[in-house]
């Protein structure tokens, strides 16, 4: 597979969005990624799909905590809402706890998206940025939603205890929250925002910890664990094969 084959868009969202939506993107000419290899990204992905039988589905992805196999449907594109954790309580109203490392097929019709709203990206955006605002509940714990800026500020690098003392919610609460709405820990969920961190540097060709691994070894068996392969393999990456590596956050 060539990686530029690959037609790929991205776009942030507005501010007042930001706490709930990490990014918009597109991705096109997937059929040709036969050996492509998903990776965790700690966020939670609403797709709209198009197969190479123009078959259009929509999904919801649970959380990724290991790497999977591109899906074997063919897809040939999708668009994508890429949302933060906050949103499953306050936009989605759903917990995907059972969906960890899978996900859930969607209605026909949801949100009132549809196949022809493949035809144009930034359409899509913008149909997507009303219908979140729809669904957005005006009344956010204020609590949770420090939480999860404080988590990705960090880039996952900040402990329970430092969590729980400052926004003056208990360690038990914060992981019973993670654990019903995710399907994961805390500690799990900042080893994946750690992970993702690490690849601006993998992708420079820097192969040793710039965060807070203890050492070398728990660096290297960090990053076998959610890519299924070394930091030198990563950074070579053979036939392009982990796309999200190639489309590494534009941000």
């Amino acid at each position: 597979m060539n990686s530029s084959t690959l037609q790929y868009h991205f776009k942030e969202p507005e501010k007042l969005l930001s706490d709930f939506v990490y990014c918009f993107s597109s991705l096109k000419n997937v059929s040709e990624c036969k050996e492509g290899v998903i990776i965790p990204n700690g966020k939670i992905d609403l797709l709209l799909c198009k197969t190479t039988d123009d078959r259009f589905f929509m999904v919801l992805m649970g959380l990724e905590t290991k790497p999977k196999t591109m899906p074997q449907q063919n897809i040939s594109m999708f668009f994508s809402i890429s949302f933060n954790p906050l949103s499953l309580e306050y936009i989605l109203n759903v917990p995907i706890a059972e969906y960890v490392n899978s996900g859930k097929e969607l209605p026909e019709n949801f949100w009132g998206f549809c196949e022809d709203d493949l035809n144009d990206f930034e359409d899509f955006c913008n149909k997507a940025s009303r219908a979140i605002k729809m669904h957005l509940n005006d009344i956010v714990d204020e609590r949770k939603r420090n939480l999860f800026r404080l988590i990705f500020e960090a880039h996952g690098e900040i402990s329970i205890k430092e969590l729980s003392e400052t926004i003056h919610w208990s360690e038990r609460q914060i992981n019973r929250y993670f654990t019903k709405y995710l399907g994961v820990t805390l500690k799990m969920y900042c080893t994946i925002l750690r992970f993702q961190k690490s690849l601006e540097y993998i992708k420079d060709g820097i192969l040793f910890p710039q965060l807070n691994f203890s050492d070398q070894s728990h660096f290297i068996k960090d990053v076998k664990k959610l890519s299924g392969v070394s930091p030198r393999e990563l950074f070579k990456n053979d036939n392009d094969r982990f796309l999200q590596f190639l489309v590494y956050s534009k941000k």
